[in-house]
């Protein structure tokens, strides 16, 4: 590819913040995370199900969807940027307590929000969802497989699985309506880079 000189200065203001297996595991698991959030809402909400109809089918592409889940995940294993990103994920410091206080503040000022890579709220946002996913399939799981486990079992399976849906539907609203707020963060998933201003500004404690 033939740079022109006048890109030079726009590329070196860029940092790169995903692979492209990062990047992939974010959208495949994007994906199918809609199609249960879609058709679990086709199953439950009275009126979704009247457009849709096909019951057995739209259970079969829930059931599948969810078993499918966490495989974008595993796979994404075998990149070392993505395993990198994981031990940031699941590493705190002193300067997320600090972050969580500022929000509780309600101090939206980059320099009270201190952040690396992943500020606090993406690193609660990634273990929850994390937690949830797995509580979603052992109990779904449960619900699969009613031969394999008593009444009690199923009927408790049941209701955590239709209440953490709920609870899920609703994080997850939040977490696209947030990503529709910065443009930036959308760009660095969609082309694996971000503006160093953007990096430096949001997470100033990262050194890409």
């Amino acid at each position: 590819m033939n740079l022109r000189v006048d890109d030079a200065p726009a590329l070196a203001s860029r940092v790169r913040r995903f692979s492209r297996a990062e990047r992939w595991v974010h959208r495949l698991t994007a994906l199918l995370m809609g199609v249960c959030v879609v058709t679990a809402a086709c199953l439950y909400v009275p009126q979704f199900a009247e457009l849709v109809g096909r019951r057995e089918l739209v259970v079969r592409v829930h059931e599948w969807a969810g078993l499918l889940l966490p495989l974008p995940v595993l796979a994404g294993l075998a990149s070392r940027a993505f395993r990198a990103d994981l031990g940031r994920l699941n590493r705190w410091g002193p300067h997320d307590h600090k972050w969580f206080r500022a929000v509780l503040r309600r101090d939206s000022r980059p320099s009270a929000r201190p952040a690396g890579k992943f500020n606090a709220g993406q690193k609660t946002y990634a273990a929850w969802i994390a937690g949830a996913t797995l509580v979603m399939l052992g109990t779904g799981l449960l619900m699969w497989f009613t031969h394999l486990t008593p009444l009690m079992w199923r009927t408790s399976a049941t209701f955590v699985h239709d209440w953490l849906a709920l609870t899920i539907g609703i994080v997850l609203a939040g977490h696209i309506g947030m990503a529709l707020g910065d443009p930036e963060a959308r760009r660095g998933l969609r082309t694996g880079s971000v503006s160093r201003e953007w990096a430096d500004r949001e997470h100033h404690l990262w050194r890409p």
